[in-house]
């Protein structure tokens, strides 16, 4: 079965033994791993690419370079959308998901986004795996915490939000539009009313005519 995981490390020195232990895994055969991750959130919420991990079929290799899932995925959970799931600055930022709280605590990308709390690095897979036990041996074997999602559910929720985002965006362009529409119509009733003025008589004037 296709998967997603995210295993976080509260020691960064045990990360890059993660990262061999699953090429291991891979050249032996007990998963396939195409592409993968390390990443690292700062004490500001920003999550940093610091690594990039390549499973050793070639061909694997050439998808994970025309755009992975991982790739697609860290770029979201980096974004505004990451941080709107996260609870944090999101709804500063312009993307915003229509969801309540209780659908983004069941989502896949909310728990993703908190798999990696600030100050801590994690490592990201895009994997088939025949057992779930061999990965989860050897990565909690390590320290590290392990959060596994099917594939299938991280690309249904990624499109989702891809829409999601497009709908805000033409949503935001379109009030920008109204804004700009309803300040000009202001700015020309402003200078209407300064030419009728002008071709207005004093009230002395017209009296005396």
């Amino acid at each position: 079965m296709e998967t997603v995981i995210a295993v976080s490390f509260d020691d960064p020195n045990r990360l890059y033994d993660a990262v061999t232990k699953l090429k291991e895994l891979d050249q032996q055969g007990q998963v396939a791993m195409y592409e993968g991750r390390v990443v690292e959130r700062d004490l500001n919420g920003r999550l940093v690419v610091k690594d990039s991990v390549q499973g050793g079929d070639d061909d694997r290799g050439v998808a994970t370079v025309s755009g992975g899932l991982i790739g697609l995925l860290i770029g979201v959970l980096a974004g505004p959308v990451g941080m709107l799931l996260g609870g944090s600055i999101g709804l500063m930022t312009g993307a915003v998901i229509d969801m309540d709280v209780d659908d983004r605590d069941d989502s896949v990308l909310s728990a993703f986004t908190r798999q990696v709390q600030p100050g801590q690095t994690a490592l990201f897979a895009h994997l088939d795996e025949q057992s779930y036990e061999v990965v989860d041996n050897a990565m909690r074997g390590m320290g590290g915490n392990v959060l596994r999602r099917p594939a299938l559910d991280v690309e249904s929720e990624l499109a989702a939000a891809q829409e999601a985002r497009d709908v805000a965006e033409n949503e935001a362009r379109e009030k920008l539009r109204k804004e700009h529409r309803e300040q000009k119509k202001e700015e020309i009733d402003s200078k209407l009313d300064a030419l009728r003025a002008k071709f207005r008589k004093p009230e002395k004037t017209r009296a005396a005519s």
